[in-house]
């Protein structure tokens, strides 16, 4: 653990995402704990990219990409193939691939999700004009796209509005079965009614596909 804090305390000119995916590599491999070192590696991963200034989570952490069908499987069996000793000098360019592949698809999915809500927000502007309801409401109906769900609390915040102009767009929505209400007063949620439109929640709910930046 000595060395480790060393290390972290020397600037060795190297790329901030593989220093921080070495510094994971490191602690885990020390296992100083008799639980939850590898929460704590991938927790100092993030906080040595949160250092360099990126603290979004979407990029200073690859735990959301771990979520992700098979990835912590792999996770687990690359970090198996490092060995449980620490060796600092070992070959780890199999590890480091795996993080930069980690860090490329998480940024791949946070484009391909403003992509899909640009075109989700375009797509419900075109219809609400078409119905003739004000254009605020297309917040409200792109909350329930991307998400499922609209909060009546959420809406008037988003927009700005009176509890009252609030509601009363909400009930505009629901008598054109474009929104449906489920539960009552301060539990009350809206989700896509049976008008809601089909093209626009097909294209909420088409799957990112991932490219490996190393295929090929």
């Amino acid at each position: 653990m000595e060395e480790l804090v060393g290390w972290l305390g020397v600037e060795h000119g190297t790329h901030p995402l593989v220093r921080a995916a070495m510094a994971h590599l490191h602690l885990v491999s020390i296992h100083p704990w008799a639980y939850g070192n590898g929460r704590m590696s991938r927790s100092l991963q993030t906080l040595m990219i949160a250092r360099e200034g990126v603290l979004a989570p979407e990029f200073s952490s690859i735990e959301a990409w771990l979520g992700r069908p098979g990835n912590t499987w792999e996770y687990y069996h690359v970090l198996g193939r490092r060995g449980s000793t620490y060796r600092p000098d070992q070959d780890v360019s199999e590890w480091i691939r795996f993080n930069l592949t980690a860090y490329h698809q998480q940024a791949q999915t946070v484009h391909a999700r403003w992509v899909r809500s640009g075109t989700v927000w375009a797509k419900l502007e075109e219809y609400v004009t078409g119905i003739r309801l004000d254009e605020r409401v297309v917040s409200a109906l792109h909350d329930v796209a991307m998400s499922g769900r609209v909060r009546r609390t959420r809406y008037e915040q988003a927009e700005g509005l009176s509890l009252q102009q609030a509601q009363r767009d909400l009930r505009d929505l629901v008598v054109l079965e474009v929104l449906e209400p489920v539960g009552r007063t301060r539990a009350r949620f809206y989700t896509a009614g049976p008008r809601f439109p089909a093209d626009v929640l097909e294209v909420a709910g088409t799957p990112t596909t991932l490219q490996n930046p190393y295929a090929g």
